[in-house]
């Protein structure tokens, strides 16, 4: 241990004594984590909106419906009907990361307004689900729903612009019943709505569950969506479901299982901050290996002298490793504090972004540095600055001591 804190601090040493090397060194990793911190924090909160996007606007938490019903209720929904109430999670005061458990009834049929006529998909809700999930659902005309008003639906943006609808004007609903037949019921547009998906903005709209199973002649709903306090939380809650539920009379299913547009963006743009990571690594390792290799060159006489005063190979191997550790943990720190500065400044003030394509509007983007993405860039820029100083210190260890002291005559 006493042997290593002297080659830390004969490193800090040889460090401060070439400050102009050790700058550039320095300046080349913390550039590299700053650009790393800014990027990955970008696309970090990237995918924090858009999880929380899909889970507010459309899928919640957890899904609980019956089993099968999420691959085979698209073609037979009726099959798959859930009763009005599920005792086990009335009794849900237990668990206290759940904030709401709401109904839903989703259907399919036709929409018509005057000689329009369009397909849809819908979905029958409480109105009070709009306190808990309403914060991505944004209304751009008009009022959302409520209980004052069962006949009153609200359309997706798109929808509504492709049958040329108005607040208040009267629509037509068609739709296969749970006995086979069809029934229909008119309507009224309270409102047009927009969520972060402009191709479900283009077919949906939601209308009160009591109006959706008048049209369907049916009672129950399809399924109960869970609502957490804590996203992170998802998975405890889960088990706990799993354990509470009847497996053969009800399945629960996670957000990230339905959520697959967000689960390929989220693997493409991992892969994209992977090979970033390997650019900036790259740039670090040659910045760090010039630099040390330098140092090496320029410290013949001194490394032949300190070999000939006893210090072994092993001894001066260490000393040009323990050099290029601190040149990273430096830079590392550097760049971690700066690039968090200005991850904070920059998301104050704003990122404009335009739609992102199958988006339905713009946002103001922002960077969220989170701990892991901290810690993972001072690593990168500790262990690349580690393995650019291999090389340069076994040459260093590998010099022979009347050379390296003849090296400077």
């Amino acid at each position: 241990m006493k042997a290593l804190q002297i080659d830390f601090f004969l490193a800090y040493r040889n460090i401060v004594g070439q400050k102009r090397r050790s700058a550039i060194a320095v300046s080349a990793t913390a550039f590299g984590i700053i650009a790393l911190i800014l990027a990955t924090g970008f696309v970090e909160w990237i995918f924090w909106g858009m999880r929380e996007g899909t889970i507010d606007s459309q899928l919640g938490h957890i899904q609980i419906s019956r089993p099968g019903y999420q691959e085979a209720g698209k073609a037979d929904p009726y099959t798959y009907l859930l009763p009005d109430a599920i005792p086990e999670l009335e009794s849900g005061n237990e668990l206290r990361q759940i904030k709401a458990v709401v109904p839903r009834l989703s259907f399919g049929g036709l929409i018509s307004h005057g000689d329009t006529t369009l397909s849809f998909i819908g979905d029958g809700v409480t109105p009070q689900e709009q306190v808990f999930f309403g914060k991505s659902l944004q209304i751009l005309a008009g009022q959302n729903l409520s209980v004052d008003d069962p006949k009153g639906i609200i359309l997706g943006a798109g929808l509504g612009h492709n049958l040329n609808v108005n607040i208040g004007d009267k629509v037509v609903l068609l739709a296969s019943t749970a006995s086979r037949g069809v029934n229909a019921v008119e309507v009224t547009v309270r409102g047009l709505f927009s969520t972060v998906n402009k191709s479900y903005d283009d077919i949906a709209l939601r209308m009160p569950i009591a109006t959706a199973r008048q049209l369907l002649r049916v009672k129950g709903s399809h399924v109960w969506v869970v609502l957490l306090n804590n996203t992170a939380k998802t998975d405890t809650v889960l088990q706990r479901l799993h354990g509470a539920l009847q497996k053969r009379d009800f399945e629960a299913v996670p957000w990230y299982v339905l959520a697959d547009f967000y689960n390929k963006t989220v693997a493409l743009f991992t892969k994209q901050i992977h090979g970033l990571k390997l650019i900036i690594a790259l740039i670090i390792v040659l910045t760090i290996s010039n630099a040390m290799t330098m140092s090496v060159m320029g410290r013949i006489g001194e490394i032949g002298t300190d070999m000939a005063l006893g210090a072994r190979r092993i001894d001066v191997l260490r000393r040009f490793l323990s050099e290029g550790i601190l040149l990273g943990c430096f830079g590392g720190l550097m760049g971690v504090t700066i690039g968090v500065g200005l991850a904070t400044v920059i998301s104050s003030i704003g990122i404009p972004m335009p739609p992102p394509p199958g988006m339905a509007r713009g946002y103001t983007g922002e960077i969220l540095v989170t701990w892991n993405i901290a810690l993972e860039s001072l690593l990168l820029a500790i262990g690349t600055t580690l393995i650019a100083s291999i090389y340069p210190a076994w040459k260093a260890s590998r010099m022979q001591v009347v050379d390296a002291l003849r090296h400077n005559r």
